[in-house]
């Protein structure tokens, strides 16, 4: 196989990730919790398997990769934000109000609340800043072995959230599950974010414009 090749084949895969997000957002709208039950259960269910499809895509597209050395500026670029965007459509339509519990038809919903969509996209948007000034100093800033855990979390998450919230009368267990799994994914999302923090605190300071002057220089 030419390097070419090998080349695009990651970043192939990368985009294809981000064509299975827009098909995954597709399904989950179409989802009518108002209508038959056992069509929603079936939709909900297929659309967590695209999911988990999609979220296994970013391993194999980083494993090829580091496999083949042809980490590239696209990639390491590209990568991370089509992860966001998967991770953070998934838990904004969770939170919407087609997903709320429906007592009178036996529905308990997703469990997802507003303010968890916050933590998830202040996290984000907060890591993007810090990769963006590290990578504009040329220091490179990947993710971290707490970042790669938490989108492992987040990407089960997301999809047991759309398969309980679309089961009629789900067992105690189900509920459960969902709830500790919501628990331990707003746990690690913070604390990735704090990994992240330490992280930006231990780069080396930058030269002020001062600093670059010579010692005999005069303003």
């Amino acid at each position: 196989m030419s390097l070419t090749l090998r080349a695009s084949i990651p970043n192939a895969i990368t985009l294809a990730r981000l064509l299975l997000a827009i098909v995954f957002f597709v399904m989950v709208q179409r989802i009518d919790r108002h209508g038959d039950l056992a069509v929603a259960a079936s939709q909900g269910f297929w659309a967590g398997i695209l999911f988990g499809v999609a979220a296994a895509s970013d391993i194999l597209d980083g494993y090829l990769a580091r496999r083949w050395s042809v980490l590239s500026v696209f990639g390491r670029l590209m990568d991370p934000l089509v992860d966001k965007i998967l991770v953070l459509g998934g838990f904004v339509y969770l939170a919407s109000d087609a997903f709320t519990p429906m007592p009178e038809r036996a529905l308990v919903g997703s469990g997802v609340a507003a303010w968890m969509v916050v933590v998830v996209l202040l996290r984000e948007l907060m890591v993007t800043g810090i990769r963006s000034y590290a990578e504009s100093r040329g220091i490179a800033f990947g993710a971290d072995i707490g970042g790669k855990i938490k989108m492992v979390i987040q990407s089960f998450c997301v999809p047991w959230c759309v398969f309980v919230a679309t089961q009629p009368e789900p067992s105690r267990f189900l509920v459960q599950s969902r709830d500790v799994t919501l628990v331990i994914t707003m746990l690690i999302t913070v604390g990735s974010a704090v990994s992240y923090v330490r992280r930006a605190l231990r780069l080396p300071p930058e030269r002020t414009h001062e600093s670059q002057r010579s010692p005999g220089a005069t303003s």
